[in-house]
């Protein structure tokens, strides 16, 4: 199974989160009905605070900035400039592939940002992909990742930290965790590293890891197949 990839707009072609909510939507209507292809969105966000259906008021910004409330689990997080948000959009094999489906997110973001030396891994309880703090420096999340599987189709997906300021974050609490911070690919690797320069990697991992995780369409149910040879001897 081939992904259909959208690059939406990356710097200085900005998106704004609202109109990019309602094109998921959409995307996700033709989907369940398979009237069209799986298909993963990749951008830059305008700057954004979003708040999962986890969010307490005690996380949210503590000057007032709006947030806008979505249907995706977590709690409260921040998009924007510098930060690389894939919105994979595909319907999954089957009603316990969840896990397995968060799995693979993990692993296309991890194996991303083993190009630039960061060791990152997933943390017991908690969501996304982390840095391990040593030497009494906390954990740092690189990349944070929120979805939904409405009627077995998935809706929302990750933000990679790349090049972002992480001066937004200071105003939250980043997915409601308090004990641990933030950083981005840049920060870690000691070089300016932006959203345009991963994205191509990304789609990469995406057409290796996602496929198998994915119920069939009917373009791939309706491919012939190759004709077999059994007991033929040359």
């Amino acid at each position: 199974m081939s992904l259909t990839f959208r690059r939406l707009g990356l710097e200085p072609d900005f998106v704004d989160y609202s109109e990019c909510w309602e094109l998921q939507r959409t995307i996700h209507s033709g989907v369940l009905a398979d009237e069209r292809p799986p298909e993963v969105l990749l951008l830059e966000h305008a700057s954004v605070y979003t708040a999962g259906k986890r969010t307490e008021e005690i996380d949210r910004p503590r000057d007032g900035t709006p947030v806008v409330d979505v249907d995706r689990g977590g709690k409260i997080t921040w998009h924007g400039p510098g930060q690389l948000v894939a919105y994979p959009i595909v319907k999954l094999a089957s009603r316990g592939a969840v896990k397995d489906y968060v799995w693979r997110l993990e692993e296309v973001l991890i194996n991303v940002v083993a190009d630039y030396g960061i060791v990152a891994t997933r943390v017991d309880e908690r969501a996304g992909v982390w840095v391990l703090g040593t030497d009494g420096y906390q954990d740092r999340k690189i990349a944070a990742i929120g979805i939904r599987v409405l009627k077995g189709v998935t809706l929302h997906g990750f933000a990679l930290n790349c090049s972002n300021s992480l001066a937004a974050y200071g105003q939250i609490i980043p997915c409601g965790i308090a004990d641990a911070s933030v950083t981005t690919i840049s920060a870690e690797a000691g070089r300016e590293v932006k959203p345009s320069d991963v994205v191509v990697r990304v789609e990469e991992e995406f057409e290796r890891l996602l496929p198998a995780a994915l119920a069939p369409t009917p373009a791939d149910e309706a491919a012939p197949t190759e004709p077999t040879t059994q007991g033929v001897t040359t």
